[in-house]
């Protein structure tokens, strides 16, 4: 059976660790399955890296788009919590230690909130309909901050670890001026560090609740 190596800087849906399977039988066709916990990319051995970061990507979006069509993903607080533990381990050398991580259904001018002192990740229900690396992103976001109160530059050196930083900052940004300037919706407030930072919280040394892009 072909080797499996595993795919650095990527990661599943749900945190999972991305094995390559590369076959000398195949020479075309590429697929994924779950193994033990993994997610696991049978390819032609004939592709090169370039091909390979391409295809692990489509091939993880493609499983993401067909699970949440089969159901409710992400449904519970508990389900959260382990997201959270798994993208502390995968990105943040497994520091950041939430006492709870859930879904708030009052947070209408933020997308996470975070009291450090005591632990408590709030996430705003409107990310559930959102792409997995979005809902990563935040709650990375605020697992940073039970570690770096500020944006200093430490902070954002600890978010970057998350690969799709950009991506979901970018994603965000879009939908904070669709409600500005594409529904009517009211003016959004910034936090101070511009409009890409549209889904994190502006975390305050005191440790008190934290808005993302205003307050309510």
């Amino acid at each position: 059976m072909p080797e499996l190596t595993e795919h650095e800087g990527v990661r599943g849906p749900q945190g999972e660790r991305v094995l390559v399977r590369r076959s000398a039988r195949r020479r075309r066709t590429v697929s994924i399955t779950r193994r033990e916990g993994d997610l696991v990319v049978s390819m032609p051995a004939s592709f090169g890296s370039r091909q390979e970061r391409h295809w692990v990507r489509s091939m993880i979006e493609q499983l993401q788009r067909k699970e949440l069509a089969r159901g409710p993903a992400r449904s519970s607080d508990e389900d959260l919590m382990r997201l959270a533990r798994r993208l502390s381990d995968a990105h943040l050398g497994g520091r950041a230690h939430p006492a709870s991580v859930s879904w708030s259904s009052r947070q209408q001018h933020r997308w996470g909130s975070c009291t450090s002192s005591t632990g408590e990740i709030r996430l705003s229900a409107r990310l559930r309909p959102m792409p997995q690396h979005v809902l990563e992103y935040v709650l990375v976001h605020e697992l940073t901050h039970l570690m770096v109160d500020d944006h200093s530059a430490e902070f954002w050196a600890l978010v970057d670890n998350y690969p799709r930083t950009a991506h979901a900052r970018g994603f965000l940004e879009g939908v904070s001026f669709a409600q500005q300037y594409g529904t009517g919706g009211g003016a959004w407030e910034g936090d101070g560090e511009g409009t890409s930072e549209q889904g994190a919280d502006s975390t305050r040394p005191s440790g008190r609740d934290t808005a993302a892009d205003g307050v309510d």
